[in-house]
């Protein structure tokens, strides 16, 4: 089965609906990283004070609390269910661009690691594993790039019809 370039020789209209669909997926997904940026969770020492709490410092200008095991298990159960199905999405669609397959494989396979570990990551630094923050850290901002990547990719190949 041909699939490399298939998305560059379907109608203008399904292409047009493709970008349409990752843009929307997008503004999503970077809403969540504003929202990551808004709880200060892009250090490693802010990812630990937005699950483990701060209340033990007296300047903090936010109070913060140690999140429940209920919270926590919903925050965790929610992403990464959420995130299997926008990889699977956008992986679909990155299988069908004309791009080199190694690449394929890693920008398709690649964010459910990371997702696991980023969540999961999380799960267990809550637990007192205090160093996988770093690996939180690692792995979201990995996520990140591919799905900035893979969506670029999509969006440029779904805007520009495949030459003859």
């Amino acid at each position: 089965m041909r699939y490399d370039g298939l998305l560059g020789t379907f109608p203008r209209e399904i292409r047009l609906f493709i970008a349409a669909f990752v843009v929307v997926l997008s503004v999503g997904f970077f809403t969540g990283i504003l929202f990551v940026r808004q709880t200060e969770s892009t250090t490693p020492a802010g990812v630990e004070e937005n699950y483990l709490g701060n209340e033990e410092d007296e300047s903090a200008e936010v109070m913060k609390f140690k999140k429940g095991e209920r919270e926590m298990l919903t925050i965790v159960h929610t992403h990464i269910l959420s995130m299997s199905f926008i990889f699977l999405l956008l992986g679909g669609l990155v299988w069908i661009t004309r791009f080199p397959k190694g690449w394929k494989l890693f920008l398709t396979i690649e964010p459910f690691f990371s997702a696991l570990l980023t969540f999961g990551g999380i799960y267990l630094m809550w637990l007192g594993i205090s160093w996988m923050k770093y690996v939180v850290i690692f792995s979201g901002i990995l996520m990140t790039l591919t799905f900035s990547f893979s969506a670029g990719l999509v969006l440029l190949q779904a805007l520009k019809p495949a030459r003859n």
